[in-house]
């Protein structure tokens, strides 16, 4: 394992149960946010997702900004900026906004894929196609904003200009591991639900990294879904909502997070499924010593230097214990 302190973050989609209001489902985002703070995570994400019932975060600068508020210490960013949905003067100026309101707290992480479907991606933007494959060029572009250099361009982000964001290449793939090592940039690589690609990525970037201002050796965050509860069983209950979650995915049938149920054959069949086997692969469930052997393992396999965990569970409480035994776990094998 890693030998190196680990840190250990939040990655948020601010998610809708069903029977919850958004404004509940925001109130409940600021909380686990609040409690992560007093945990002792390192950074709180949110991710930017469209068309999707049972996610509230869509419009991901506001809900940064609403979290940064309503805490102290914590990292607030996104996991990530969509970055084909936007240009890249408007991302530079909200989070060089943010980077003034909330000083040497706020991290933009930027992906490519569009966090919808493609009706919507184009919705959002008729050329988000062209977009994406100058993913390398919007990366530039945002950089330059953020320069002080840029300060005599007769295009400014002028909010942008000097503030203190730390940008990180997300990735589900091996195509932003070249970029990001490219770049010198720090990379989170989406393991929580895209797995396939997971090795192949690392070993890329590590390869591959050129040490840049902003980063003198390789930073790797990986996500993983934790589900922890006092017990196994109890995991394993509160696991069927994000069963489910991933059937609607599959099936099109997608609907707000619904309550957990008993662990039933049917939905332990359906784990079976190669393709949900795999996307779910990195998903730790189960009492604290259960999970603690499984991210030890995980950790010892890729030697990340940060998780960023993931607890898709129905109920706000129950993620927050979730949380609590996951920091836990982190520092128990950081001693």
């Amino acid at each position: 394992m890693n030998t190196q302190h680990i840190n250990y973050s939040i990655l948020d989609l601010a998610l809708v149960s069903q029977g919850h209001s958004l404004t509940q489902t925001y109130k409940d985002v600021l909380k686990l946010a609040q409690h992560a703070e007093r945990f002792g995570y390192t950074r709180y994400w949110l991710a930017e997702h469209h068309n999707a019932p049972n996610i509230g975060s869509s419009a991901t600068s506001v809900l940064i900004g609403y979290v940064a508020e309503g805490t102290k210490t914590l990292r607030i960013g996104s996991g990530g900026i969509m970055l084909p949905n936007h240009s890249p003067l408007i991302i530079a100026e909200q989070f060089g906004t943010l980077a003034w309101l909330y000083p040497n707290r706020i991290d933009l992480g930027l992906g490519r894929a569009p966090g919808t479907d493609r009706e919507t991606a184009e919705a959002i933007r008729s050329d988000f196609m062209h977009a994406a494959y100058r993913f390398p060029d919007e990366l530039e572009k945002i950089e330059t904003y953020f320069s002080l250099e840029n300060s005599v361009s007769k295009v400014r982000a002028t909010v942008a200009e000097g503030a203190e964001v730390l940008i990180y290449i997300l990735g589900s793939s091996t195509d932003s591991a070249h970029l990001a090592a490219k770049k010198g940039l720090p990379y989170a690589f989406a393991s929580h639900f895209a797995t396939t690609h997971l090795w192949e990525a690392l070993d890329i970037y590590r390869k591959e990294f050129k040490p840049s201002p902003k980063l003198e050796h390789p930073y790797i965050m990986a996500g993983v879904n934790v589900i922890i509860a006092d017990s196994d069983e109890e995991a394993q209950r509160l696991y069927t909502s994000l069963i489910r979650m991933i059937i609607g995915i599959f099936t099109g049938k997608r609907d707000f997070v619904q309550p957990p149920t008993s662990m039933t054959q049917e939905l332990r069949e359906t784990l079976q499924h190669p393709q949900i086997q795999q996307m779910l692969k990195y998903s730790f469930v189960g009492s604290k010593a259960t999970v603690k052997a499984q991210v030890k393992e995980f950790l010892e396999q890729t030697q990340a230097d940060e998780l960023i965990a993931v607890a898709n569970i129905y109920n706000v409480d129950d993620r927050i214990r979730s949380y609590e035994l996951f920091a836990e776990i982190m520092r128990e094998l950081n001693v």
